[in-house]
This record gives C-alpha cells, structure tokens and sequence, in this order.
C-alpha cells in the first residue's frame, strides 16, 4: 500500500494523526461518510470479506485481516466490534470465503487467507475462526517468488468445487497467477495446483482478485495498468484474457475489486482508486450487449485513507444496511462500512 500520494488530488483535506507510517493521510471533504468505523486492529488493516450468517443474518461477521509480521485475522459484527482474532500470523495479506466446502462429509464455511512470510494460505472455519489447514497451505513451490499477497475464491456451480486463485508481490508475464483447487484430505484442507494463468504488464504488482461466482469470472488489478478479466472454472477456457479495462482515470494504484449483484447478471464493479481515495464503478454485464466491455459509469469519493481492499454484499443486514453492505479497508487500522444505499445515491449524482 502506497502512503505518498502521487498525484493532485481535489476537495482534500490533509491530516497528520490517523496514519500507518510517517507519510500524510487525506480525507476528502466530498468523501461519503461511512455509517461504521470498526475498532482498531493491532498493526494495519489491510482486506475485508463479508461473512453471511444464513441462519440468521444480523449475526453476520466482517473478517478482516491485520498485515504484519505478528499479525492476525479478525472477526467484527455488524456495529464494528472485534468478536474473534486469531494472532501471531506472519504478514497475513488478502482474505476471502467460501461458503459449503465438504469437510469430512459436512458443509462449512471458510476463510481463506495469504500470509506471506510464510509463503503459504491458511484455511480458518466460519464463524469460530477455528484452522483447518495443519498450519498451512504452501504455494508457488518452485519459484524464486513465492510471497503471496492476493487471494479470491472460486465455487463452481455444478460440481460445488472450491478454488483458491493466488497472486504475488512478483511473477512472470504469463502466468502469474495460480489457482488450486482446496480439497479434504482426512479433516486438514490441502491445495492441488490446476492453472497457471493470466497476464502482467510487469509496472508495479498484482494484490486485489476477486470473483463473480454466478458469471463465473475472475477479475485482478495490475496496478497502474487496469483491470483482467478472465474466466474463473480451470476446465472451460484457455486462459485467453477476456477484457482489460479501467485503464483511465486513476491517480496511481488500482487496488480492491468488489462486485455487487442487483439481479443474477447485472450489478456493479467497484474498484478501489487508491491514491484519490474513491472507487471507480463498472457494470458488472458489460455494455452494449457486450459481457466484457467495461465503461466508467461513476466515481465514488469515499473517506476511507488509500483503501487496499473492499466487499460488499447485497443481502440486507438491518436497518442501517436494508440495501446491502459495503466495507473498505482504511489507513488507521480500521474498516469503513457503507451503506449501499448511499453508495448509489452517489453514483444516481454522476
């Protein structure tokens, strides 16, 4: 995450208190207020994701994780209170669910996450944020970069199989990408590589994936570059780059992709401008009858501080979110959660 601003930014305030590191934090004054700021985590917060409790959604959880070399990854209600933590993870980065993953014959729920110093993902189940991976996951064996930082999950619809697509701080041009299909082995989930895939312009790095389950496509942010799209299922598609898009109008990094669906094919694309501190948005079913032709519709100025990653769900979770959720990541070691009601209420402005 950057902490110098790279380019002029409009409507700002600058404030010194409320940052990570040393460098100046910027607040917009045009920015949309979140309705919740959570507590703070130890270190620096860094990706949330969006746990739904189906049995009873006001107890859903924001999982977030805390990116340092004693790290952890946290459990906040829906008021932004840390409800669980686990501690002493080695600089997790990126986390993601999965909802129904087979474990010794029984569906759970998990969360899946990077920690890169120890080159490997972990697997915690929901809500009790119990380990499930007999310490972890290793990943890119073989490679002389193998730190990985971006993580999104796959769920295929016809057979239930869960992926993990990973990214690293560095990688090929080709390829860089692996994904691993997350398979029970006697209760201790393990990873089988099925895919390399996906391009790299090579400019900076690849954190932010995310995944549209019910279209069945991967996004990532090559940052300063744009948005790939590709296909998600290993076993339908050649790995051919299906769009490249976003490629205007931000400051400096593209960071976190988050999709809101409004019916099955047809939603948003929220993508974090990093150093202007908004989100650019996207229909999610393309335009012009073109699935992977991808305009700016909107920009949303947020008060979030260089947000690296972002979720949102569209399942009401009470009255303060009766339209669906937003949380981004934020600078001062907390979570912003938005209401969508207001995020759209910006984009209706645009």
């Amino acid at each position: 995450m950057l902490k110098n601003i790279l380019a002029p930014l409009s409507g700002l305030v600058i404030f010194g208190a409320c940052q990570v590191n040393s460098a100046k934090t910027v607040v917009r004054q045009d920015g949309l207020k979140p309705v919740i700021v959570t507590q703070e985590t130890g270190h620096d917060t860094d990706d949330p994701a969006i746990w739904i409790n189906k049995a009873d959604t006001l107890k859903s959880l924001i999982i977030g994780t805390d990116k340092n070399s004693e790290g952890g990854l946290y459990a906040f209600d829906l008021e932004g209170k840390i409800v669980n933590k686990v501690l002493g993870l080695k600089r997790p980065n990126n986390v993601d669910i999965a909802y129904g993953f087979k474990l010794n014959g029984q569906p759970v729920d998990i969360a899946v996450l990077t920690e890169r110093e120890t080159n490997s993902i972990r697997v915690f189940r929901l809500p009790d944020l119990t380990p499930l991976d007999n310490g972890g996951i290793p990943v890119f064996l073989g490679e002389k970069e193998r730190a990985p930082m971006g993580i999104a999950l796959y769920t295929r619809r016809e057979d239930a199989a869960t992926f993990a697509i990973v990214g690293r701080k560095n990688g090929p041009a080709d390829g860089y990408l692996w994904q691993y299909r997350l398979v029970d082995e006697g209760g201790v989930v393990k990873g089988r590589l099925v895919r390399k895939f996906g391009a790299y312009s090579g400019k900076k790095e690849i954190e932010s994936i995310a995944v549209d389950n019910q279209l069945g496509y991967v996004y990532y942010s090559d940052e300063t570059v744009g948005v790939r799209k590709y296909v998600a299922d290993p076993s339908k598609w050649d790995n051919k780059e299906l769009a490249l898009f976003a490629k205007e109008g931000f400051a400096s990094d593209h960071e976190g992709i988050s999709i809101y669906p409004s019916t099955d094919s047809t939603g948003y694309i929220l993508v974090s401008n990093q150093q202007n501190n908004s989100f650019m948005v996207y229909r999610r079913e393309g335009e012009n009858d073109h699935a992977n032709e991808h305009v700016l519709i909107a920009e949303v100025p947020v008060s979030t501080l260089e947000s690296d990653g972002s979720d949102v769900t569209a399942v009401p979770l009470g009255s303060k979110f009766s339209k669906g959720l937003f949380v981004a990541m934020s600078n001062g070691k907390v979570f912003h959660y938005y209401s969508w009601e207001d995020i759209a209420g910006k984009m209706e402005k645009k």
